[in-house]
């Protein structure tokens, strides 16, 4: 395990790349704040094409868990880590177990859970080797898949977008666009088309075309994330990898409303004062996908899904009032939750400053 270089000038406290040659093992664990708690973010397991290109996902990832955190309402601070490989050929039980003893070695500073390429099994797997683990299986002691709460936490951000815009948090009838359907996507969709809603489903995995399909017949099915995006549609939801929203995309976009469950959303800064000038409403991806955080952090006081569930229904109000405060002070919402989340990091991080006996 090494130290990484100062994160290019990011502001992260630290990063530290794992390399276990007998396993295959080559992740990156990046912190990006402990100022209210110790770093939660889930590992992601995918084949980057470069070093580099880990390590830009996960500074971008790690410090888009503190500002979700913290606009949660957790005790937490923002980490995240990246395993690079494809985890259908690469993932073992001895990597796996390898990555837990790094984990492990950074005392609690960082805690894992799962991510795109991980489950609630290697979880399971990791946890043999560390204690700071959550996103367990139920079968041993954990709150299974954080996916449900994800997708339950997106649904109400775009109810409290569909209350902005229209007046109603009422999304029965409204043409909703998902750019991948996978383990939140699906979901999603399941409440979606409980709400009446009429939904257009897109994703580069057949499969999982196929058995959303089969679970919701009256889904309609896009060729490609191109082609959804400049559907006539009143909401668009991506679910998928981020960085969906460009300089090229943006102005093809069909969509009065942005409100998905993938991170980073927006290409590059910028991007969400270009949606705001077309009248776009953007719901910050971290602000309503936070319930598989407030998920995996509840599992670690003893779970209990009703209570995770209460936690995560306040998503609705927490997005109203990001809208509000973007209104009163004439910025684009991302830039409202930016400033809530900061607000919060140095009013109660500062609290521990101060000792108590």
């Amino acid at each position: 395990m090494t130290e990484g270089v100062f994160a290019r000038g990011t502001g992260h406290e630290q990063v530290v790349y794992c390399h276990d040659q007998a396993s295959g093992l080559k992740a990156i664990i990046g912190i990006y704040s402990t100022a209210l708690g110790p770093a939660l973010g889930g590992t992601r397991f995918h084949p980057y094409a470069t070093e580099s290109d880990a390590l830009d996902d996960v500074l971008a990832l790690s410090k888009g868990m503190a500002y979700k955190n913290a606009l949660a309402g957790l005790d937490l601070g923002g980490g995240k880590a990246v395993i690079v490989g494809d985890p259908k050929t690469l993932k073992s039980e001895a990597l796996l177990r390898a990555y837990g003893r790094f984990v492990q070695s950074l005392g609690g500073r960082y805690i894992t859970a799962c991510d795109v390429g991980t489950y609630v099994q290697d979880m399971d797997v990791v946890a043999r080797e560390c204690q700071y683990v959550t996103g367990r299986s139920p079968e041993d002691g954990g709150a299974g898949d954080s996916s449900v709460l994800t997708a339950f936490g997106v649904f109400q951000g775009m109810r409290a977008s569909a209350e902005h815009v229209w007046g109603r948090p009422d999304l029965a009838g409204k043409r909703v666009g998902v750019a991948g359907v996978g383990k939140v996507g699906h979901i999603l969709v399941g409440h979606l088309v409980e709400a009446g809603a009429q939904v257009t489903i897109t994703d580069v995995y057949a499969p999982a075309i196929s058995r959303t399909l089969e679970s919701h017949p009256s889904v309609q099915v896009a060729s490609d994330v191109d082609t959804l995006l400049r559907t006539d549609l009143d909401v668009f939801a991506p679910c998928a990898l981020g960085g969906v929203l460009n300089d090229e995309t943006v102005p093809v976009l069909g969509a009065r409303i942005v409100c998905g469950a993938a991170n980073n959303q927006l290409a590059h800064a910028g991007i969400d004062k270009q949606l705001a000038d077309r009248g776009v409403l953007y719901a910050p991806d971290y602000l309503v996908n936070a319930g598989g955080v407030i998920q995996v952090d509840d599992e670690r006081h003893g779970f209990n899904f009703e209570r995770a569930k209460r936690k995560t229904t306040a998503i609705y109000d927490t997005t109203k009032a990001v809208f509000a405060l973007a209104d009163a002070d004439g910025v684009p919402p991302a830039t409202a939750a930016d400033r809530l989340a900061e607000r919060r990091m140095a009013e109660v991080g500062r609290l521990r400053s101060i000792m108590t006996g």
